[in-house]
């Protein structure tokens, strides 16, 4: 079930961060909202590969990968993959900005938040793990 509903995040803010980059004029905030929805799609598929990992993990892999990323743009490899396949440029970007990093962890934070949010709630029917039950 887990997978299934990061599955369907992943789904939504794919198309959320296709809005913001198509529909919205290039601005400051347009740019930021897109970093900060790339760092959430990146949470969510570390969440979907993992989905039973811990969750400072999965957001720790998640912003090293945005990280890693942003660097990759001081190469100039990133611009160069992307001329040959421009698809590439939505994953990888081109121009380096520490802002972005900024944007980045506040994705992730706001992803592990949600994430910590919903793993906190209570299935109807189940035990939380290590509960014991009441004789």
């Amino acid at each position: 079930m887990r997978r299934v509903a990061l599955a369907v995040a992943g789904a939504l803010t794919v198309a959320a961060g296709l809005l913001v980059h198509t529909a919205l004029p290039e601005t400051a905030a347009s740019d930021a909202a897109g970093d900060a929805l790339y760092a959430v799609l990146v949470y969510l598929l570390a969440a979907f590969a993992a989905p039973r990992a811990r969750l400072l993990v999965v957001a720790a892999a998640a912003l090293a990968w945005c990280t890693a990323v942003e660097l990759l743009q001081l190469t100039g490899l990133p611009a160069r993959w992307g001329a040959a396949f421009p698809p590439l440029l939505l994953v990888l970007g081109t121009v380096f900005s520490a802002a972005d990093l900024a944007w980045y962890a506040a994705g992730v934070a706001i992803a592990a938040g949600a994430d910590a949010a919903l793993r906190a709630l209570r299935v109807p029917g189940r035990r939380p793990t290590g509960a014991r039950g009441s004789r």
